[in-house]
């Protein structure tokens, strides 16, 4: 294994041999190299997606350069690269080839991974054992489906993904890591690391599918008629107090935008939760370098902007993030982050609107509970076996409560 900017490992390998390498700085991958794998069909194919934003390197290297990752933060970028070793051409040695990249870092907290094993770590350090550092496999602070084995064109799934794997279990040997947590798999890349020998975990969210509607009230139509009313009382009694509603996005953000949607974020993330993980910095360097995949909801009265909504634009859904705002209104929030959401998903033609973690009051606005996948790998043989049976007994557990809440759902059964 080697790790970028440190002495290599060792003497050169033969030709058709693979080989791991560590990357500290995912700006010492060509964007064009991660993306090629990020977004290649054979990443993607369980994805419900063609263009999943979060995991190009142009959001991820943001998030490094903006100092949310990396120093202190408890997130240690340590990129897994799986290359293959090839003969050059016309005396030059040996080239190599990727074969995948898996998005890594280095944890020494459970902060902002949205799957939360806060309860093993407290029971592995009670019993002696030292939880942390683990290695996570995802997209910090971002609670979204994507692929975590970006696999390059033309290859095996299965054998890059072993290989992957492989490289990451020798990562965890090498940094003495308790375990490898890989959160917000597809299904399919959950069914593969659990035959690379992962536990495999289930959570939910709530999410809107687009049925082919022209309008919101086509999809109101499809709403028994209570549920139709309250969502049209809401509407109405958010933008009450004379608030209007604008979408920017591509080239018409500004710093100004980011201005007012940073205040609304900081306010209502440090009251939610203390610290926000984003810092002013990350949004002007993603408004820069993906404008055309952002979509910012604002809320304006009386000329200023008072609330604001974050939303990434994949090819096939809209992902909302995060929200904030400086002046409390009535369902303004619904207002912002779920009925406009559905407004632009309808507008350009997405198949769905991916609300964020959690939040069964998602469901009387029309979103409907949808199974999440994640994967761990546990070295230590006692807590694994804990963990397992824990895991076993809370998938029926989420299975049994994803069915009853997806009967509540406010859709039209019969006569309405």
């Amino acid at each position: 294994m080697e790790k970028t900017g440190e002495a290599g490992c060792g003497a050169t390998p033969a030709a058709g041999t693979l080989q791991v390498r560590v990357v500290q700085r995912i700006s010492e991958i060509a964007a064009a190299d991660w993306d090629r794998c990020a977004l290649s069909a054979e990443s993607l194919a369980g994805a419900a997606e063609s263009h999943n934003p979060f995991v190009s390197h142009a959001f991820l290297s943001a998030l490094e350069e903006s100092g949310c990752v990396g120093g202190r933060t408890g997130w240690l970028p340590l990129h897994v690269a799986v290359e293959r070793d090839g003969q050059g051409h016309e005396g030059r040695g040996i080239e190599r080839q990727v074969i995948g990249y898996a998005p890594c870092y280095l944890k020494s907290h459970s902060q902002g991974e949205y799957v939360f094993d806060h309860g093993w770590a407290d029971a592995f350090e009670r019993a002696g054992g030292r939880y942390y550092p683990k290695l996570q496999v995802s997209v910090p602070f971002t609670p979204v489906t994507g692929p975590r084995f970006l696999i390059a064109p033309g290859e095996d799934p299965e054998e890059a993904t072993s290989a992957l794997v492989a490289g990451l279990r020798a990562l965890r040997r090498q940094v003495e890591a308790s375990s490898i947590h890989a959160t917000f798999l597809p299904e399919i890349e959950a069914e593969r690391a659990g035959d690379l020998g992962f536990l495999r975990r289930v959570d939910q969210q709530f999410h809107w599918d687009n049925a082919g509607y022209a309008t919101f009230d086509d999809f109101l139509g499809a709403l028994a008629s209570r549920k139709r009313k309250a969502i049209k009382r809401e509407r109405r009694d958010a933008l009450a107090a004379g608030l209007t509603i604008e979408w920017v996005t591509g080239s018409d953000l500004t710093e100004a935008h980011w201005d007012a949607f940073y205040r609304f974020y900081m306010d209502t993330g440090s009251r939610k939760w203390g610290r926000p993980y984003l810092n002013r910095r990350f949004f002007s360097l993603i408004g820069e370098r993906m404008p055309e995949r952002i979509l910012l909801v604002m809320a304006r009265r009386e000329g200023q902007y008072v609330a604001g909504a974050i939303n990434l634009i994949g090819d096939r859904a809209l992902y909302g993030r995060n929200w904030g705002c400086i002046e409390d209104h009535p369902f303004l929030h619904f207002e912002v982050c779920y009925y406009q959401a559905i407004d632009f998903a309808i507008a350009r033609g997405l198949a769905r609107v991916e609300a964020g973690a959690q939040g069964e009051h998602k469901l009387a606005r029309g979103y409907r509970p949808v199974i999440t996948h994640s994967a761990h790998d546990i070295a230590d043989p006692g807590l694994r076996a804990a963990i397992a049976d824990y895991l076993a007994r809370e998938a029926r557990h989420v299975e049994a409560a994803a069915e009853a809440l997806d009967a509540a759902t406010p859709f039209r059964r019969g006569e309405d």
